[in-house]
Order: structure tokens, then sequence, then C-alpha cells
């Protein structure tokens, strides 16, 4: 394979779009516009259409929050953390990665906007000098969340775009739409030298040391929105490792959930192979097996503590009011991606697509039990409420959010390099027609 092979068979995926891609893309703005008007409705109606009432204040929005944000871990995993290993089968498949990281960071952020009852004062949140003279509640979780929030979108996407750059160059040159007005802008001005490669490379190396921090330090910060509390369930020093590695095991689902179908539609089947799916699955199934042990260590502890608050709301995890939520979950998390044991199931692209499908359902099924069992079992019995009820608003607002984030990855395949065209070359060996002593006439 040349490299002008290469340059073509990536290019080719910026030509104009078939049937299938249009269908998904209308199917996704239509989901955004239904959980639009659904938040446009609870802007103008109140919170009371949310379902929220005492003792369950964090409800599907809060779940979502921390669904999106474990989503973005797994890019910076394969991006920044496997690029310090010199993992050179994460070239063909980290760019979607970062991109999945960027938008789904950038969806995580809308939700404790839109969880606050005012969401027009969502910059009170910021702690900036005002004519009011207040500063924010730095010990409020939602302060935090904009810290971990802003933080990782600002890293995340500078570290996208710098490995975006020398390709936005090579399509600079290729392509002669309306667009190469914008891809001349977004280049920088680059022209391939040495100088700005050897900057280039040095300030790639500095970001994925700085982004891989992070990996740690954002979902932690999450967790610490409910391990800080003294609630049953909540309170306890596991949650953020816990986290963290649930967060990547669930963007690992996502990432074979998007590469899967963006495979077949963009004709990269010569580059993304079977080879890499099967090991994001290793990864994946270790990312399970840490998830499951950290189950059983939750329950551990409950029963090692004494406290029969801890026991008592562990025990109505697994049999009370949440019970077939919380069995859904273990089944999706850590039964089903046993499979992933098998050769045969993670070299076949059906079986490892339906797996993180199942995958994504039972992490959002994890957040879900995690929030919503101990609100409605804490410490005095007179707090304990009846099942949760779901509202279409905010069923709506959950769609809506899928939505917005399969519509901008859509628009991205579409207009910018899908797989990275300068590290694919750089993992190639040397085309025989490169090669000085073929290129040129011996010396006499």
């Amino acid at each position: 394979m040349s490299f002008a092979k290469v340059n073509d068979d990536i290019l080719r995926t910026l030509r104009p779009p078939g049937g299938l891609y249009f269908v998904g893309l209308a199917l996704a703005i239509v989901a955004f516009s239904v959980g639009l008007v659904a938040f446009l409705h609870q802007a103008r109606t109140g919170m009371g259409v949310a379902g929220y009432e005492h003792p369950i204040l964090w409800g599907i929005y809060i779940t979502n929050f921390v669904f999106w944000v474990g989503i973005a871990h797994s890019g910076t995993l394969i991006s920044a953390v496997l690029f310090l290993f010199r993992a050179k089968w994460r070239t063909a498949v980290a760019r979607a990665a970062e991109a999945m990281t960027v938008f789904a960071v950038m969806t995580a952020g809308l939700f404790p906007i839109i969880h606050i009852g005012r969401p027009w004062f969502f910059y009170w949140l910021f702690p900036y000098p005002n004519q009011r003279e207040l500063w924010v509640n730095f010990r409020s979780p939602l302060v935090w969340d904009v810290f971990a929030i802003s933080t990782y979108l600002t890293v995340s996407a500078m570290f996208l775009y710098l490995g975006l750059m020398p390709d936005i160059a090579a399509v600079r040159d290729k392509i002669k739409d309306w667009r190469q007005p914008i891809y001349r802008v977004l280049s920088l001005g680059w022209l391939g030298t040495d100088r700005q490669w050897r900057h280039h490379t040095a300030l790639y190396g500095f970001f994925a040391a700085l982004a891989t921090p992070l990996v740690v330090s954002v979902h932690s910060v999450v967790s610490w929105d409910f391990a800080t509390s003294i609630l049953p369930g909540w309170h306890s020093t596991i949650f953020a490792p816990y986290f963290v590695a649930g967060a990547i095991f669930s963007g690992l689902a996502m990432v074979i959930t998007l590469l899967v179908p963006m495979r077949r539609i963009l004709k990269l089947e010569s580059y993304i192979t079977v080879h890499h799916f099967e090991n994001l699955s290793k990864l994946m199934l270790t990312t399970s097996l840490i998830v499951g042990y950290a189950y059983m260590t939750e329950f551990f502890i409950a029963w090692y503590s004494g406290s029969p608050f801890e026991q008592g709301t562990f025990i109505d995890r697994m049999f009370g009011q949440y019970w077939g939520f919380s069995w859904m979950m273990f089944t999706c998390n850590v039964l089903i991606p046993l499979l992933l044991f098998s050769k045969a199931i993670r070299t076949n692209l059906t079986s490892l697509f339906v797996i993180s499908i199942f995958v994504n359902i039972g992490m959002w099924l994890e957040r879900f039990v995690i929030i919503m069992t101990s609100l409605s079992h804490d410490l005095d019995p007179a707090n304990w409420a009846g099942v949760y009820r779901i509202t279409w608003v905010e069923t709506s607002i959950t769609i809506g959010a899928f939505g917005l984030f399969f519509t901008l990855f859509l628009l991205f395949v579409k207009n910018f390099p899908a797989v990275s065209i300068t590290e694919l070359k750089e993992t190639m060996e040397r085309p025989a027609e490169a090669d000085p002593a073929t290129a040129w006439p011996e010396p006499v």
C-alpha cells in the first residue's frame, strides 16, 4: 500500500455522502429536536415537569451527566495513554475516539445547566468578578463539575485539533469545494516542513502527557459529587477508582458502537480491521472485570462495616423497588462481557456491536441505580419514597442528548478525516517506490 493510496482512500470519505448517511443524520437531528422542544417546555413551565420531588432531587439529568462524562474517557485512553505506550494499533481508531471524547464532554456539560432550576443563569456557576460581589459556593458539586468539564473539554479539543492539523492541510490541497477556505484557515499555514514537524511532535507528546492524568482526575471529581456526602451507598472511598474504571469501560463500548457502522459506511475495512476490534474488546473485557470486582467490593464493605444503614441500602438495591434495574445492570456489565473471553466473539463484529450496546445500557443503568437507590432509601425511613417515575420530559431530553452527540459525530466524519492519515503513514513500511535505492540512479 502506497502513501498516495492512503491519501486517496481517507480523503474519499469526505465526498458527498450516500443515502444511508443521510438517514442516520436525519434521525439524529429529529432526536435532538425532540430533546430541544422538551427542554424549552421545562424552562417555560418549571422543574416540576421533570418529576423531581423530595427526597429524589437528583434524577435522570445527573444520571446522564455522569454517563456522558464516562463515555468521554476512553477517547483519552486510546489517544493519549496508548500513544505514550507507543501502541501502533491505536492509529486507525484514535481519531474517532478523540472526536467522540470532545462531543461527549460537550453533551455532558449541558446537563448541569438543564438540572438547575433557572438555566438562563448558568453563568453564576463560574467564579468571575461581578457587580453583585458574590462568589460561587466552592463546596457545591455543581461548581466542581464546571471546573472538571471546562478543563477536560479544553484539553481534549486542543488534542484533537493538534492531531488534525496535518490532515486538514492534506484535505485543503485536495478538496476544491466550499469547504476549502475553512480548511485553509484551520490548517494555520501548515506546509509540512521539518521545523513544523519537530514542534508538532513535541507539542503532541506534551498534550498526551497532560491529558493522561485527566482520565483519572476528571471522573474522580465527578465521583466525589457522591462520595463526599454521608448518604448510605455513596459515602465510600472506592468511588474514585470505581468510577474511572466504569468510565473507560463504557467509553470503549461506545467506541465499538460507533466504529462498526462507520467502518462499513465509509468503506474503511482496509484500515479499521478485525485486529483493532479484538484489541478494543480485550480492553473492554479487562475493565469489565475491574467493574465487577468493584461491585463485589461495595457489597463486602457494606457488610463488613456493620452499619445497618449501609447494609439496608444495598439489600434494597438488590431486592427492593429497583431490583430489576440492578440485576439488569449486573447482567449487562459483568455477565455478558464474559463472552469476550472467546476469540470467536472478539473477532465477530456483529457480536461485538450487540455486546457494546448491552454495555452502554448497563453503564447507564449503573448510574441510575447508584443515584436512585441511595436517594430513595436514606438514613430516615420517613423519607423513603416510592418508585421514581421517569417523565416524558426527561425521556425526551435524554433522547435529544443522544441525537446531539450522533449529529455532531456524523458531521465530523464527513468533513474531517475519520482516520489519521499522518499516523497511518508513520506505522506503515516504506513503500518500494519511495526507496532511494530505486528512486534515484547510482552515482557514476
